[in-house]
């Protein structure tokens, strides 16, 4: 049992489940980028069109099944139910400069050229900067509510968590997924930042909240 992976997919679908959460419960979407939940449910969509014609495991598929409504349930929310409370003015970021360059590594770079080979692969470079227009929108507006900014740290956990699952894999497998390794290195990366501002800002506000109450 590869606990890596199963404590870095807990880890994904507790920042859904937390994304979910904050929008339902306060009927609004402050704070988080459409476009990057735009950007997640293409990924989970184009990793996971073989739920349709193969089957590994139970626990492949409830997960696979999971991400997929949790992104497309995210995507309505803000776009639909909750739309009048998305906040366009900031999130601005292009996502053409992220899609187009993925589609073109895609079919440059992939293990194998065949339709759903490249779907996974485009997949995994998209994961890789889906991120960013959520992280150009807090740069924006300087700040994040404390639940987003929890939903981020849980994103970023099971990104670096899956660094030791390749690990593991490689020493106990002989697997090595250079594609898949390069991508997640270069996400973990992108969330550096925001770690430290994290660590800095959140936990330290809410223990002086403590401190007072």
């Amino acid at each position: 049992m590869n606990l890596f992976r199963i404590t870095a997919d807990v880890a994904h679908a507790v920042a859904i489940v937390i994304l979910l959460l904050k929008i339902w419960k306060s009927r609004s979407c402050e704070g988080i980028s459409g476009r990057s939940q735009i950007l997640f449910a293409v990924t989970f969509f184009t990793r996971y069109l073989d739920l349709f014609t193969s089957f590994y495991s139970l626990y492949n598929t409830v997960m696979k099944v999971l991400f997929l409504a949790g992104s497309f349930g995210t995507v309505y929310l803000m776009w639909v139910k909750f739309k009048a409370t998305y906040d366009r003015n900031n999130d601005t970021f292009r996502i053409e400069f992220l899609v187009i360059p993925s589609i073109i590594l895609a079919l440059i770079i992939n293990h194998e050229f065949m339709f759903m080979e490249v779907m996974w692969t485009f997949s995994i470079y998209l994961e890789a900067v889906a991120i960013m227009p959520q992280l150009f929108m807090l740069s924006r507006t300087g700040n994040a509510e404390t639940i987003t900014a929890h939903y981020l740290f849980a994103l970023g956990s099971y990104r670096f968590l899956y660094i030791f699952n390749w690990v593991y894999r490689y020493y106990t497998e002989s697997f090595f997924d250079p594609i898949a390794v390069v991508a997640g290195i270069v996400q973990t990366v992108l969330y550096a930042d925001f770690f430290y501002l994290y660590i800095t800002r959140v936990i330290q506000s809410n223990r002086q909240f403590e401190m007072s109450a």
